[in-house]
């Protein structure tokens, strides 16, 4: 249900980064704004309407591809007239796009949402069940990061979230695009996921990326904020058991979706069998 900001007394059209500027305390950015609109936040009086500033969702640059904090959930899955769902990849010789839709499904959200909705907001809320943050941070991108007093500044997704809702952002400033490096989009990677029901948000989902010599695992849903795992060889059962249990125990999430007993088993089930399709020989 949507819900009416009535303590909000502007909405400022940004067109240019010196907008960005009146960010302070009581103001808000507004890409999508579906989660703005969907509780209450009786403590804003001021949106900041960054979608004006025409970011382009996706660019080929030199380094990868580069993902604007206002692309829509469905331009990032590729969804398109007959394609509701998301397309396999965004390109064929970037199979690692793969997890853009996969990540997308694993999300509590219809094609409306998707439409509106951006992958910047995913990321800075920070929510243990962001599977578009997770999928990025499987492919090991990087936030570009507008601090407030001007400049830019990057940081590794990896490290970006803190906790249930809080990272690295810091007051004032803005993500202005993700960019995931052109080698990784040529991986190959694997994606799984469960929930205690079948239209139920997501218990855990674990993603894989192949590397020259071993994997690299991303756990989220399951935990406080995503974990990442670095294997150089294929991991062994004992090896995998091992590196799950060095998760610290506060990090696996307990909500009403699951318990942390049950979602540390579920996710070394599904890390087994993302590893196995990792490792698989190519078909």
């Amino acid at each position: 249900m949507d819900v009416d900001l009535d303590t909000v007394r502007e909405v400022v059209l940004a067109r240019e980064r010196a907008d960005l500027a009146q960010l302070r305390a009581g103001s808000a950015v507004l890409a999508g704004g579906t989660f703005l609109y969907s509780e209450p936040h009786d403590h804003l009086d001021r949106l900041i309407d960054i979608t004006t500033l025409g970011w382009p969702a996706l660019v080929e640059t030199a380094e990868g591809l580069e993902i604007a904090a206002t692309c829509t959930l469905a331009e990032f899955a590729g969804a398109r007239p007959g394609r509701e769902l998301g397309s396999p990849t965004l390109r064929p010789d970037w199979p690692a796009t793969a997890l853009f839709a996969q990540a997308c499904r694993a999300l509590l959200a219809s094609h409306k949402i998707w439409r509106t909705a951006t992958v910047g907001g995913n990321v800075c809320l920070s929510l243990p069940a962001g599977a578009v943050l997770g999928a990025l941070v499987a492919l090991d991108a990087v936030a570009v990061v507008w601090p407030q007093g001007g400049g830019e500044r990057r940081t590794a997704l990896r490290d970006f979230v803190t906790g249930p809702g809080t990272n690295v952002l810091g007051p004032g400033s803005v993500v202005r695009s993700f960019v995931v490096p052109k080698p990784n989009l040529r991986a190959r990677t694997s994606f799984r996921k469960t929930a205690l029901t079948p239209l139920g948000r997501s218990g855990s989902v674990v993603m894989g990326r192949r590397t020259a010599e071993g994997c690299v695992l991303t756990v989220t849903a399951a935990t406080t904020r995503p974990i990442v795992l670095d294997f150089d060889r294929a991991p062994g059962d004992d090896e995998l058991t091992s590196a799950l249990a060095g998760i610290a125990p506060n990090v696996w999430f307990d909500d009403p979706h699951g318990t942390p007993d049950w979602r540390r088993h579920v996710t070394y089930l599904l890390a087994t069998e993302v590893v196995a399709d990792l490792m698989a020989s190519e078909p």
